[in-house]
């Protein structure tokens, strides 16, 4: 088969740059270097700004497409090139402008329940009325798109005052944006942490997040830059610290409240969740089980002196609504109105933080 520039430009005109919803060639992201030389096939894609959300998925798309439309047997996998357009400096914009207030949920280890916590605190947070978005900022293991049902979903971007900006998902009324959406569900995400902060910045400031009440941050387990970083980019308002009530994860959570309250981060401590605090079957809600140890949460709190806003009880529904991807807080059930209690808890704390700032940096903590 005999390959030309305009078999390849044809091809290519079946990819569709998410942002606008135009084909690659019509947009002008193709570059009029089309190199051909047997089954070898080079050229070079053009974007706005090397840190596109969409780059390496429009290469893999652009590459399918050669191989679709073209022949299966043409030497392109690697072979298209990245070139970003110059141009002239964008005015700085304050991240996250029309946000009262930030919340971050951290944990010192995994495997505590930490997303579980976060995702039902925004979703209780939205039933209350309340204008909510939340950040999968767990770089390496995001699961708010598993949790909320979302995981096939595609991102697109619109324009906002001459910036491209990308659209968070939307649903249970909860503004949501993953790093999840942006790799492959089933590979691992290996990057060195200065590409996790680049990415995870993006998602922050290069979002359309518009006017909210809450954004809550689902922050990696441990201590790590990821939160030099968010705190860096952002004015947190306050963090969640999320524990089980054994001496192992208690451990930790102590090293991830002095690591909030240390010098190099100094961010206020909202409140603990004791989570899996006793296991409770569903047919017999007045049971208690406390397979974790007891109370753990409760003098770890009293020991830092930071206030517990909730012990939420292990219950089978909870895991098997985030399976779901629906949150136990979209229920009225007994673990619904828990998380709905852990949103007026948090509600109040945030509340308390804000008396004790300047007038000049209390921000509006009433409903939509």
């Amino acid at each position: 088969m005999t390959l030309y520039p305009n078999l390849i430009l044809d091809a290519l005109r079946n990819v569709r740059y998410p942002a606008s919803g135009k084909d690659i060639v019509s947009a002008g992201m193709v570059e009029d270097d089309i190199r051909i030389d047997g089954n070898k096939v080079t050229f070079s894609l053009i974007f706005d700004k090397p840190t596109d959300p969409f780059i390496k998925s429009l290469v893999r798309a652009a590459e399918t497409a050669i191989l679709t439309y073209v022949s299966p047997v043409v030497d392109i996998k690697g072979n298209i090139n990245v070139k970003t357009r110059t141009v002239a400096p964008q005015p700085a914009v304050r991240p996250l402008a029309d946000v009262k207030n930030i919340i971050g949920v951290s944990s010192g280890k995994g495997g505590v329940g930490k997303s579980t916590v976060a995702a039902n605190l925004a979703v209780a947070l939205a039933r209350e009325g309340y204008k909510v978005g939340l950040l999968d900022a767990d770089i390496f293991g995001p699961s708010m798109p598993k949790m909320f049902g979302v995981e096939d979903a595609e991102l697109y971007m619109h324009k906002v005052d001459d910036r491209e900006l990308i659209i968070p998902l939307e649903k249970y009324g909860v503004k949501l944006l993953s790093i999840g959406f942006l790799v492959d569900k089933n590979a691992p995400v290996l990057w060195r942490g200065s590409m996790a902060s680049n990415a995870l910045k993006q998602l922050i400031t290069d979002a359309d997040w518009g006017d909210l009440d809450y954004f809550v941050i689902d922050m990696p387990p441990g201590t790590s830059d990821i939160h030099l970083t968010l705190v860096q980019t952002l004015g947190i308002t306050g963090v969640i610290i999320v524990s089980t009530p054994q001496e192992v994860a208690l451990a930790d959570a102590r090293k991830g409240v002095n690591m909030f309250l240390g010098d190099k981060i100094n961010v206020p401590i909202l409140g603990l969740v004791e989570n899996m605090a006793w296991f409770t079957p569903e047919a017999h809600p007045d049971e208690r089980y406390y397979l974790f140890g007891r109370e753990g949460g409760v003098r770890l709190a009293a020991e830092l002196g930071v206030k517990l806003l909730a012990q939420i009880p292990l219950v089978a529904s909870v895991c098997e609504g985030g399976d779901q991807g629906q949150p136990i807080a979209l229920k009225d059930s007994i673990m619904g109105h828990e998380f709905i209690h852990l949103a007026h808890e948090v509600v109040y704390a945030v509340d308390q933080r804000n008396r004790e700032l300047p007038p000049t940096q209390k921000v509006n903590v009433n409903r939509k």
